[in-house]
């Protein structure tokens, strides 16, 4: 079996990434279209995935479309419900009530892939 060298300087750069990656605060910002039940459900679904795995470390902004619309043009938003992941980089995209969980915290990189 091959013998694998570790890099001490390497691995402790990963493992600080990591870390700062657990205890990076998150800058969400969901936009909406008033109460429509989309937009309702929506905002229930990601404050609850917040609450259960960003506890204390995100800020949730939400806009309404229908009352800030050149905020929407700014942003390209195209449809609402829209979740924007602005911090920690790399900015991610989601559309739609937010009733995919996993499909989220994948995406917020919360959970690893596979």
């Amino acid at each position: 079996m091959p013998k694998i060298d570790s890099n001490p300087t390497e691995f402790n750069a990963m493992e600080t990434a990591l870390v700062d990656q657990s205890n990076a605060r998150y800058l969400l910002k969901l936009y909406i279209t008033g109460t429509t039940p989309s937009s309702t459900k929506a905002l229930v679904n990601i404050r609850k995935i917040c609450e259960e795995h960003l506890h204390g470390r995100y800020d949730l902004e939400v806009i309404d479309i229908s009352q800030h619309p050149t905020l929407a043009e700014g942003e390209q938003i195209i449809a609402a419900p829209t979740l924007i992941k602005k911090l920690p980089l790399p900015l991610r995209r989601f559309i739609g009530d937010m009733s995919q969980t996993e499909r989220i915290l994948i995406g917020l990189d919360l959970r690893n892939v596979g």
